[in-house]
């Protein structure tokens, strides 16, 4: 049999802005002996890792948990709260807006995709204001849900959850909110309930530094009520046998019972970091990226500097360059993994991740596989990233750190 090796000396180095490394102490949860799903043992960490998991959402709300991947997550936001035809509003914002809108057309609803003009709105979060005067305009509620993306992965954008909340109250309009914050769970600020999201749909390789594998949805007592009138055909992925079967800490049919130990042990990591730290690390090392950006004179992709992601920084090569030959020279030279440009995008852009388990070296060596491998693709910059991004991070080590050190 051929033999191929991948495995050069040395760690790989994954990122792209998910699936995020998975750190050693969850691979090793995820290493115990499989145990019966039907079982009292399984009872205990079922009802554990639902409860745990309300924490990271900010919710006192159910939250559903798939074996699948956030896809299956997003149909099943759709099909357990809609009816085949119903309008749902969603907001382009990048490649996996452009996505949901796709499952939800061919799941047989009716959509309306509102948007600034062509690459402008792949650079910009959602414009809350917009949703507001069309929602004005839906005087006899033919809008059933309004769908937008919270951290969009594509284009390292973060939108403003609580302010589409807030448009789509001050329109008076009934319509439910479903957020796809895949990736931003765990690495941004979100609030299910405080921001009045009905569903959130989220996913398990992005901040919660688990492999692919396991989804969410987070929803409310009205996504509830909404569900039991809903029509969309629906078997899996019905909301009401599973949650009935997780009060006591199991589900309808065989759960991913090694990545639930996985889980467990990533919740007991973020919530021991403390999530309020957990999102002040992100954003740390994000401001640190964005400064190498800068500094070698290339345009970060998200062109508003309110809604920059802590996720993920997307990094916009000069005309001509094409960002996968980039990035292939990257990966062949050093053995590091960036993401692509997605849609609109592609060839255009390369995306550093910077989430899960991140912290300065992990972010200096990146930079540093960044910066030597545009000088060696011949692009011309205008100093060096990898000084202005230590120059960064030297400046924000807080004073408790360096006691500790």
């Amino acid at each position: 049999m051929l033999k191929l090796d991948f495995h050069p000396a040395g760690r790989h180095f994954l990122q792209i802005p998910g699936p995020s490394p998975v750190p050693d102490r969850i691979l090793r949860a995820m290493s115990y002996p499989t145990i019966d799903h039907r079982g009292p043992e399984f009872g205990a960490l079922g009802l554990q890792v639902l409860e745990g998991i309300k924490k990271i959402f900010k919710t006192a709300q159910p939250v559903v948990i798939y074996p699948a991947s956030g896809t299956g997550a997003w149909e099943a936001a759709l099909v357990n709260t809609l009816s085949a035809g119903d309008h749902v509003l969603m907001f382009e914002t990048g490649h996996f807006a452009t996505l949901w809108k796709k499952m939800a057309e061919a799941l047989g609803l009716k959509t309306e995709f509102l948007g600034l003009p062509g690459i402008e709105g792949w650079r910009r979060g959602v414009q809350a204001d917009m949703i507001e005067q069309r929602l004005r305009q839906d005087s006899g509620h033919e809008i059933k849900a309004v769908c937008v993306v919270h951290n969009e992965t594509s284009t390292g954008v973060t939108s403003d959850i609580a302010a589409v909340r807030r448009a789509i109250d001050a329109a008076g309009h009934p319509a439910l909110l479903l957020v796809d914050t895949i990736s931003g769970l765990a690495s941004a600020d979100y609030r299910h309930d405080e921001w009045g999201v009905d569903v959130t749909v989220s996913g398990s390789q992005k901040g919660l530094m688990l492999p692919p594998g396991i989804s969410f949805n987070a929803v409310s007592k009205k996504a509830i009520e909404a569900s039991k009138t809903a029509t969309l055909p629906k078997a899996f992925w019905n909301w009401a046998e599973i949650i009935e079967m997780n009060a006591t800490g199991y589900w309808p049919y065989t759960p991913n019972t090694n990545l639930l130990y996985g889980l467990s042990e990533a919740i007991d990591m973020i919530l021991g970091e403390g999530l309020d730290n957990t999102f002040a690390r992100h954003q740390r090392l994000a401001h640190a990226c964005r400064s190498a950006v800068k500094a070698w004179g290339l345009e970060i992709q998200c062109a508003d500097p309110a809604v920059y992601s802590p996720v993920l920084t997307g990094v916009m090569t000069p005309p001509g360059v094409d960002a996968d030959a980039i990035r292939k020279l990257i990966y062949d030279k050093f053995n590091m993994s960036l993401g692509t440009g997605l849609g609109k995008m592609k060839g255009k852009m390369f995306r550093i991740g910077h989430l899960g388990e991140a912290n300065d070296l992990t972010l200096m060596a990146t930079l540093a596989g960044c910066e030597m491998g545009l000088k060696l693709a011949g692009v011309p910059l205008a100093g060096s990233g990898v000084q202005a991004a230590m120059a960064e991070l030297s400046a924000s080590v807080a004073p408790d750190q360096l006691k500790a050190a």
